[in-house]
């Protein structure tokens, strides 16, 4: 075995189960791709009698649905809308012409015989991969709601129920050919209709054409060979005895997480491959299983809780060996647990093939765990990061070469040397906008040059954008079999394990080794057969060509007691990472894992090694994780006091894991709250709930599915807040009792609170959070680690109002604007009038007395829904959102142009629509337009909204005909009109002091409102909701923001894409959840051992590229004084109801001289001021009740005080919080 080397990778980004299978999140394929069938082997019952027209010569006509057939020749496709023919033609897309080395932290793996030959290679574009089988294309699209189908070898009319399967003797191994799958294609992409509903934080991170492929994605995850095989592979064997000693110890709980991600996604199908029976041991990670599934098939003890997840998604059983014809008909192949000799003969047929079948091999023993990739022999990216194309606006290109480019300062530049770019919009040099990509060099923050020469160009007059050009790569992966030998260089994930792949790589291989010299695995408490597997280890390294220096036998005896446990926060973690791998394969969306990665989370297990029988507790449920970490964390675990804050996607994944692990099955109990109601766009990524759950509370819902997991789970659910409102009801009693608290938030101020009741009760916090493809874990462990609080990210940085107002000059700005004067209009104003209409008198007293633009602007907006603007007809309506149009995009611009022209300048003489200013022009209304049209529809329904009006049923002629009775006057522009230029100018108003014009507005105001002011009639006021099709929000707010970009010759954007930005969707998928709750869960092993700082990891991952790195979390500031020492998690306690003068002396014992106590905002007591000494005889319970106003609750009996001190020099000692305990 040749050394392997260890490439490390630059990280910045700190700070922030069902068992394996968690990898399946989501497969995406290339264009034209049959749908791959979803299968669950099964062993357990026979099939049901076929019907007579499911027969495969019968291809052309699919089986029937539940819900009925959706017509001959088609195959129903849920949730996506219209159905898909059976067989699209096969398209292959030209070849990739772009080639370059390692992007990134990227990692390749090469020997040093490849890497002295390979320097400069060129690589040739990988092919996209299409297949479809012709004779049993019908099967694909059965229906998911059709019951479970098992196939037996040996019977073909079985084998009919198998999505593009035969029985092996049935037909030669070989590729599936034939006429590819065509649903629609237009330049050979396949088109289907995405349910973005449920699909939008999704599509955020993928986007349309990644989520079209995992749509027809056909993927295989196999279990056949994986641990559970082993199983029966024992019991016949010269260790019969010993075996059943041991009881089930093996499992293979890799299905219901790898079913769970995939269906979520909204693939095609999926097949899981399980002929095992459910075993007890199998509930240590599998969290679709419980005791009552004991005995029975493991595919069909899962199959109805994995329907409920996606209905659109086509899931069957089959118990068909692993072999070379059920891997042919699929593009992604997954193997878990198998050993190394299958994988590497799956692997070479799925590495032969043309175009290659994609293979991924995960492995979990214990805290230990390895994921292995293999693409194919050419491999393209077509997008690297998933990152959004850098961009910058130009502010001058000079003649020569290089050409130098400069851009505005406003922006940093995000370019690399070597990257290509693109121009447009650039004016004079217009040469250069049909340059095609240019390479750039020397970058830097505000320029950069051009590997081009421009002096034959014409000269830069002004404008112009430049934006990257995302360049594909390709990747060359060897089979598994060329890849142990030469495994190059690892993926490090931890800077302090530097060798630790190296000795993991090892370990895996000498598993396998030991089971076929042993016929077993190592068996749990055996430290015997530990031993045995240190020397296989030393054997294989004594045998290697280039030996490792050293080999710890702690941690391989460590390995081989836990190996043959699938631990639930290892599947997650591993699932996760694995599930995008899936994603990547089939899409070429985000850089796959090239190709070794290995994980262990060893300082999770015992300081020590614990006796043979505190590991072993075969008849529990718990066995596989006690046989890890022993019957005292298991304990503990059982007993522990957790709360976890927020019940939504890391919610969801946390409560599967807390019931699987144990935690608070025993004595202890789970407090979860979460105020929030489940959505429609929930279900895609948050596990727990179904469609029947929509409407209903978060952490109920979550509740009763973690009870359904493990029934033993003490779980109370709550619909609280937890803010300082409802320090009442989360209150110290309720914090003191806890053990531990988990963060699953989903904003910075929420978290911030909960940190400060951790930090106020010396609470260990688990904190985590996502984003797209990102996560990060942070542990805040009492008097250990630094708070969450201690360290803030800087302030995100918004649009001035006048670039918002005036001067946009991108998508995101016409999008912030929209969706301003969406709140403005129908959420605002008619509050307001609202407002007015409940007391018209003191509303107008108020006004009258108030000299502030504010209150102008408000009554302004009161006379407008209640009087100027007024509508009591559809057709009012209409005529409204006409003029509305004629406002916005006509007259308002057509003022701005005529008070700022194109030649204007500056006071320093400079162009005034200088770059990032865009020169407007007016839009003129036109009929014919589409978007001009649905303007006016949107905001006609809104407006009729807001006013009960009825909305008929009007057609386009309908609404063209009222539109064409509308006049609209002239515009004619004014003079002296002020429009705010200074982009350092706040919203702040100033004062107002013409009376007159506040009563000329209060006398249209009661005039206007009579009508209303007669009757209790009341405005309705419109809240944004981005979730509902069927409501005009978006609608409106696409056509508000798509208008002004017309205006300005910005790029419009389509309704999904404003949805990402104006309802600032946070992007969100399955597998990163996993990967965080997986991070998580392994600190909570080391939480119940109090585990030493040393042994805490803080985590930052990123699937895209892939990047994972951990590291010792930060330990807290420490002050000194004296002979003391103090961190931000101690509190300085004073017993009794004491005086300002006994808490004086107290601290002057401790050579301190405190000159100010204050509680809260409330100034009790300062040295400075003579009146506040006659405090000092008064209790301090007294004085925090009259002069702080602060209510102390009976329950409570202390309150907090912060003391400045200083010392006997007058320094400033920054001393901790201080605690009165008054009763």
């Amino acid at each position: 075995m040749a050394r392997t080397r260890t490439r490390f990778v630059s990280c910045f980004c700190f700070g922030f189960g069902f068992p394996l299978p968690s990898f399946l999140p989501s497969s995406d394929r290339k264009e034209g791709i049959e749908p791959h069938s979803v299968w669950l082997l099964s062993t357990r019952s026979n099939p049901p009698p076929p019907s007579p027209t499911h027969s495969p010569r019968q291809a052309a006509t699919p089986p029937p649905t539940e819900k009925g057939g959706e017509g001959r020749g088609t195959i129903p496709c849920p949730p996506f809308g219209r159905p898909l023919p059976l067989r699209p033609r096969r398209t292959v897309p030209e070849r990739g012409a772009f080639r370059y080395g390692p992007h990134g932290p990227t990692v390749f793996r090469r020997s040093s015989e490849e890497r002295a030959g390979c320097q400069g290679a060129q690589r040739d574009p990988r092919s996209d991969r299409i297949r479809a089988n012709d004779k049993t294309a019908a099967f694909a699209g059965a229906a998911p709601g059709n019951s479970a189908r098992t196939c037996v070898p040996g019977k073909r009319e079985d084998v009919r129920y198998m999505s593009g399967v035969e029985a092996a003797e049935e037909r030669p191994i070989k590729r599936a050919r034939g006429d590819a799958m065509k649903p629609s294609t237009e330049e050979g992409h396949v088109h289907m209709d995405i349910d973005e509903d449920l699909h939008s934080r999704q599509l955020a991170v993928y986007g349309r054409e990644t989520m079209r492929k995992m749509a027809t994605a056909r993927v295989l995850v196999c279990g056949m060979n994986g641990l559970g095989a082993e199983v029966g592979k024992r019991r016949g064997n010269r260790r019969t005895a010993r075996t059943k000693r041991r009881g089930p110890w093996l499992t293979d709980g890799t299905r219901g997480n790898a079913a769970k991600n995939v269906i979520l996604a909204g693939v095609k199908s999926v097949t899981l491959q399980d002929t095992k029976e459910v075993s007890l041991w199998d509930l240590s990670a599998q969290f679709y299983l419980n005791e009552d599934d004991v005995g029975k098939n493991r595919a069909e003890a899962c199959l109805a809780r994995l329907r409920e997840l996606n209905t659109a998604v086509s899931v069957r059983a089959c118990n068909r060996n692993l072999d070379e014809s059920l891997v042919a008909d699929h593009s992604v192949v997954v193997l878990t647990d198998t050993t190394m000799e299958m994988a590497k003969r799956i692997d070479a047929f799925c590495h032969q093939q043309t175009p290659a079948i994609a293979f991924i091999h995960a492995k979990s023993a214990g805290v230990f765990s390895s994921v292995f990739c293999d693409f194919g022999p050419s491999f393209t990216v077509h997008d690297v990061d998933g990152e959004n194309p850098h961009t910058g606006i130009v502010a001058s290109i000079s003649n020569g070469y290089p050409a130098l480019v400069t851009c505005i300062e406003d922006e940093r530049l995000e370019f690399q040397d070597g990257e290509l770019v693109t121009f447009s919009e650039v004016k004079g040099m217009t040469e250069i906008n049909n340059l095609g990509p240019v390479r750039v060099k020397n970058c830097k923050p505000q320029s950069f040059e051009l590997d081009v020469n421009t002096e034959e160009f014409s000269h830069y007059v002004g404008g112009g954008i430049v934006t990257q050009v995302k360049e594909p790569k390709v990747l060359n992966f060897q089979p598994m079999a060329q890849a142990i030998q030469t495994p190059g260089e690892f993926l490090l994930s931890d800077f302090a394990k530097i060798d630790r792949s190296q000795v993991l790589h090892l370990a895996f291989q000498a598993l396998d080794k030991y089971i076929e010299t042993h016929g077993a695995h190592p068996c749990p408490g055996s430290y015997e057969d530990a031993d045995k597997f240190v020397k296989v280890v030393a054997s294989m390294n004594d045998e290697a060509d280039e030996k490792l220096d050293g080999i710890d036998v702690v941690l391989l005896k460590q390995f081989a007691l836990g190996c043959t446990s699938v631990l639930s926060p290892m599947a997650a973690l591993v699932g996760g990472i694995v599930g995008q791998e899936v994603v990547k394969a089939c899409s070429g969306k985000f850089h796959p894992l090239y190709q070794w990665f290995y994980f262990d989370s060893a300082e999770s297990l015992p300081n020590e090694l614990l006796p043979a029988e505190e590991l072993l507790q075969p008849d529990s449920r718990f066995g596989a994780q006690i046989a890890v970490f022993g019957r005292g964390v298991q304990s503990r675990l059982l007993d522990m006091n957790c709360f976890l804050v927020g019940a939504g996607a890391l919610g969801c994944e946390f409560l599967k894991s807390f019931a699987v692990m144990g935690i608070a099955c025993g004595r202890g109990t789970v407090s979860v709250t979460d105020d929030d109601t489940i959505e429609r766009s929930n279900l895609s990524r948050q596990f727990l709930f179904r469609d029947w759950n929509i409407g209903q509370s978060k952490s109920t819902v979550a509740a009763d599915a973690a009870r359904a997991i493990n029934p033993s789970i003490n779980i109370e659910a709550m619909q609280n807040r937890v803010s300082p409102q409802t320090e009442t009801f989360f209150n110290d009693e309720f914090w003191q009792a806890l053990d531990v608290v988990v963060n699953a938030l989903d904003n910075v101020t929420a978290r911030l609170y909960v940190d400060s009741r951790c930090v106020y009760f010396s609470k260990p916090l688990l904190e985590s959070g996502t984003l797209g493809t990102k996560c990060n874990t942070q542990m805040v462990i009492p008097h250990l680690t630094e708070n969450y609080g201690a360290s803030r990210d800087p302030p995100e940085r918004e649009a001035p109002m006048c670039t918002l107002h005036s001067f946009p000059h991108n998508i995101d700005h016409c999008l912030a604007w929209a969706r301003s004067e969406f709140e403005g209009i129908f959420e605002q104003a008619p509050a307001e009038a609202n407002v007015y209409l409940e007391d018209p008198v003191k509303y107008v007293e108020i006004a009258r007395s108030s000299t502030d633009s504010l209150t102008k602007e408000k009554v302004e907006k009161v006379v407008d829904c209640l009087a100027t603007n007024r509508c009591t007809s559809f057709e009012d309506c209409l005529t409204w959102a006409r003029m509305k149009f004629q406002d916005y995009f006509h007259d308002r611009i057509a003022q701005l142009v005529y008070t700022f022209p194109e030649d204007a300048l500056t006071s320093s003489g400079t162009p005034f629509w200088s770059p990032p200013k865009r020169f407007p022009a007016p839009v003129v209304f036109d009929s014919s337009d589409p978007a001009h049209l649905m303007f006016v529809r949107s905001l006609a329904n809104l407006k009729a909204e807001v006013y009960g009006i009825p909305t008929p049923e009007w057609d386009e002629a309908k609404i063209l005909a009222v539109l064409s009775q509308i006049e609209i006057p002239e515009f004619k522009p004014k003079s002296g009109v002020k429009i705010e230029t200074d982009p350092n100018a706040t919203a702040n108003r100033p004062a107002f002091d013409d009376e007159s014009v506040i009563l000329n507005l209060i006398d249209k105001l009661e005039q206007g409102s009579l009508d209303f002011r007669k009757t209790d009639a009341r405005l309705n006021p419109i809240h944004f909701e981005k979730d509902d099709d069927t409501n005009y929000h978006m609608e409106a707010i696409t056509a508000l923001a798509n208008m002004r970009a017309r205006n300005y010759q910005i790029v419009e954007v389509d309704k999904l894409k404003a949805k990402f930005i104006a309802g600032r969707i946070i992007p969100a998928i399955a597998t990163t959840t996993a990967l965080a709750t997986g991070f998580v869960c392994l600190e909570m092993y080391k939480v119940v051992q109090n585990k030493k700082i040393e042994d805490f990891r803080n985590a930052f991952g990123n699937l895209a590229l892939p990047l994972f790195a951990l590291a010792e979390p930060i330990p807290p500031k420490r002050e000194t004084f004296k002979d003391m020492a103090w961190s931000l998690w101690d509190r300085w306690i004073i017993e009794g109801d004491v005086t300002v003068q006994e808490v004086l002396d107290w601290l002057k014992e401790k050579e301190l001289t405190a000159y100010s106590i204050s509680c809260g905002q409330s100034l009790i007591y300062n040295n400075i001021f003579p009146k506040h000494r006659e405090r000092l005889n008064k209790r301090m319970s007294e004085l925090v009740v009259t002069i702080a106003k602060l209510e102390i609750p009976a329950s409570r009996k202390h309150f907090d005080v912060v003391i400045a001190c200083e010392d006997d020099e007058g320094e400033d000692v920054d001393v901790p919080l201080v605690s009165i305990k008054f009763r």
